[in-house]
Parts: structure tokens; C-alpha cells; sequence
């Protein structure tokens, strides 16, 4: 889920997770879309998958850019809902219109996900993403790949309260996450 070794769940308590969702996951369509710009947002936003992977929330994955495909976007906003997608995680970097325009053309609900660029170090994307004007809302969240894990874990908790079953796995990630924070440093 996350790459830095501190912050990983025990892979027995992934794999417990991820056992619990398998049948759930498969019996629906995709409920959640995550988006980007280009492939190499995808080291970015890959947390967001493999965090509804290991929740076992049905999901899609594309590439979609604001710039380069316009037709793309906007097929891919207006048929969001008449699709099930319940919410997109969407992930730009620069400009990063992708998610205020996603947002612009569907109500389905977006998650923005600010990817890290090198000019301003993922600034330019924080602010393209969070400033978006009345009436077109964006839920925005970190830079980088904490920022979409993060998204993940959102559109999980709005999907859980219609849903029992993935409120329960939820549930049991938040309470393995707190399992696996030591109480105190190894080398004392």
C-alpha cells in the first residue's frame, strides 16, 4: 500500500483484508474511477488502486488527459453515472485541470489528487486543483501518493455508509493500521 516501511500493514492482515473483499469486488462493476493525465502519473496514483484493491472496492483505471484527449474526458465524465461509478479519483500534475474539468461535466463526486511536478514541486497542481470556482466542487487532498491513498481511503468511507459489508473491512484496516504503529522506538 504505501512505500515507505513504516507505514506498511502487515502483509497477514492485508491478505486477511483482501480475502474478506474478493467476492464482493467481483460480483460488481466498477464503483470508483481513478483518472490521470498521462502514464507517468501512474507511480502517483497507483496507492489509490492498490488501496481499494485491498478493500476490495471495484474500481477502474485510465488514463484520460484534459489537454491531449478532450473527446476522451468529457465521454468518460458524462457517462460516469449511467457507468455506477459512485465517485473519481483523479490525479493531475502541472495545469492539472483534469479533475476540475471531470467535476465540470459530471456529478459524481471528485477527488483530486495533486501529482508532484518538478517546476513547483506539486504546488502549481495543489493550487490548480483546490481553487476551483463556486458551484464546481473538487475534494482535494496531498501531494504525491500519500494524496491518493488518501482519496482511496475517502471514497471508501462515502461508499461504507451504504455499504455493511465494506464498512466492516474498513473498519478492520483502520484498526490494523493502529495495530501496527510501535509504542516505542526499536532501539531504546
Amino acid at each position: 500500500m504505501a512505500e515507505d516501511p513504516e507505514n506498511e500493514m502487515p502483509d497477514e492482515i492485508v491478505d486477511a483484508v483482501e480475502e474478506a473483499a474478493e467476492d464482493a469486488a467481483e460480483a460488481l462493476g466498477p464503483v470508483v474511477g481513478i483518472v490521470m493525465g498521462s502514464q507517468s502519473d501512474w507511480p502517483t496514483m497507483r496507492p489509490a488502486r492498490d488501496t481499494l484493491r485491498v478493500l476490495g472496492v471495484p474500481h477502474e483505471v485510465r488514463i484520460v488527459s484534459a489537454h491531449r484527449t478532450p473527446d476522451r474526458l468529457f465521454d468518460y465524465a458524462e457517462t460516469a453515472t449511467g457507468r455506477g461509478l459512485k465517485a473519481i479519483i483523479a490525479g493531475a500534475g502541472g495545469a492539472a485541470h483534469l479533475p476540475g474539468m471531470l467535476a465540470a461535466k459530471t456529478r459524481v463526486p471528485v477527488l483530486g489528487v495533486p501529482v508532484q511536478s518538478r517546476t513547483m514541486n506539486g504546488l502549481d497542481s495543489l493550487y490548480s486543483i483546490v481553487q476551483m470556482p463556486r458551484g464546481i466542487p473538487v475534494g482535494t487532498f496531498a501531494i504525491g501518493e500519500a494524496g491518493a491513498a488518501n482519496a482511496a481511503l475517502f471514497a471508501a468511507a462515502m461508499l461504507a455508509t451504504t455499504d455493511a459489508e465494506l464498512a466492516e473491512r474498513l473498519d478492520m484496516l483502520r484498526e490494523a493500521q493502529t495495530a501496527s504503529v510501535a509504542e516505542e522506538p526499536d532501539d531504546l
